[in-house]
């Protein structure tokens, strides 16, 4: 994209159809080079067009407010249908909690990009089919692939919403990238707005106490149940209404993390060799170490986005490079933790599980680790960083795809 625009510069009709085709990717490329064109009078009405942004936060249509409100009631009706019907609560939200939220968002970016039927049929199917194999399960509460396998639902839904969202552009890396982004500018937009529930509801019962009106039981069996399932649905709607309210938020909060958890991994990795810990025993030091990758490819990925608009400093990228660096060092840790605990005592569903995710997000980070060290040379390689990350999403709805529906055939459910 970048080429193309430099090529088209004093083509005004070719720049607006590249704008059209593909706004987010044109507005991250125009960004990436303005500093090398910005003497051109062109390029200036363009920075201007592009980073303008209206103080007033939208609303939408009233077709847009509708369709979020009886979204938000469908998500908090199959939040309560333990109470409609004869279904224990134990047994239904484990299997069930991404079914709550993740069609119901599905269905928002079906309506809001106007996808073929199609693909609407695949994705319908595809959720319809999630639901009566998961509730088709043993109900074994000591089984450990049943336990597995509704840890790993809800990723595999994520990863339908993520179908749903990139729409056509199946192989667009750069859509895949805006899925996430998304993501993360929902999670603080949600943050917000749980924060804002909970000073509502403290409001609320506290004034109902007043006048000796007891609701707290009503609140928290209805009230608080329709707000909890509503909050990504009307987050997402502001997210796409109102992209200026916190996409730059992420990438912020990104960047001053990086260096607090570069310091905290590296006294962390000192103290690990001090004390002289063994982590060959405790399954939670395995697990603590899957997010810690996952947190860490979170923060290079929202880091990037700011990188970019900096062109006079390698800082970031240096600090990027060291936080993946050191995360690689304690990582193999944690993997000859794994391996060792499998070749003691064998392999289990859950070592097994543990062992594809750490190995699949290991391998995705020593991907971007080695661009990042290309990058601290070559500014152009950051694009790659992004796209190393981008690359790795269907491999990692894949192994959702196998723990969830082949481990409990291998292990016999148990």
């Amino acid at each position: 994209m970048k080429e193309k625009i430099l090529e088209n510069i004093d083509k005004p009709e070719q720049l607006e159809k590249l704008y059209r085709n593909n706004k987010i990717t044109f507005k991250r490329a125009f960004q990436f080079i303005y500093p090398d064109i910005q003497e051109k009078q062109v390029a200036q009405v363009w920075n201007e067009r592009l980073n303008f942004e209206n103080d007033e936060i939208s609303w939408g249509t009233s077709n847009e407010l509708i369709f979020v409100l009886v979204a938000s009631l469908l998500a908090g009706f199959i939040a309560k249908i333990p109470v409609f019907t004869n279904i224990s609560e134990e047994f239904f939200y484990p299997r069930n909690i991404g079914f709550i939220v993740f069609p119901v968002l599905s269905a928002y970016f079906f309506w809001k990009q106007k996808i073929n039927t199609k693909k609407l049929i695949i994705v319908s199917v595809t959720f319809l089919m999630a639901v009566l194999y998961i509730n088709s399960l043993p109900n074994d509460t000591k089984s450990d692939t049943l336990i597995l396998a509704c840890i790993h639902l809800p990723l595999f839904l994520w990863a339908v919403l993520g179908f749903t969202f990139i729409g056509v552009k199946m192989n667009d890396f750069q859509s895949r990238l805006d899925f996430l982004r998304y993501n993360g500018d929902l999670v603080v937009m949600c943050a917000i707005i749980i924060i804002a529930g909970v000073l509502l509801t403290v409001i609320t019962l506290g004034l109902f106490t007043l006048i000796d009106i007891k609701i707290e039981e009503f609140y928290f069996q209805y009230i608080i149940i329709l707000e909890v399932a509503a909050t990504p649905i009307i987050g997402t709607y502001l997210v796409q209404t109102n992209p200026q309210l916190v996409n730059k938020v992420s990438p912020v909060i990104a960047k001053i993390f990086t260096p607090l958890v570069l310091v905290t991994l590296i006294i962390y990795l000192l103290a690990v060799i001090w004390t002289g810990k063994d982590p060959y025993n405790d399954r939670e030091f395995l697990l603590i170490f899957n997010l810690l990758l996952i947190g860490v490819m979170a923060i290079i990925l929202f880091s990037i986005a700011e990188i970019l608009q900096n062109k006079k400093s390698n800082l970031g990228t240096v600090l990027l490079f060291l936080l993946s660096s050191v995360t690689i060092i304690l990582n193999g840790i944690a993997l000859s933790a794994i391996l060792f605990r499998i070749a003691e005592w064998g392999i289990t569903p859950n070592r097994l599980a543990v062992l594809g995710s750490n190995l699949l997000i290991l391998t995705n980070l020593l991907m971007v680790t080695f661009r990042l060290f290309r990058s601290v040379k070559d500014r152009d390689e950051l694009v790659n960083v992004e796209n190393s990350i981008a690359k790795f999403l269907p491999i990692y709805a894949v192994w959702t795809i196998i723990v969830t529906f082949m481990f409990p055939l291998l292990f016999n459910f148990k």
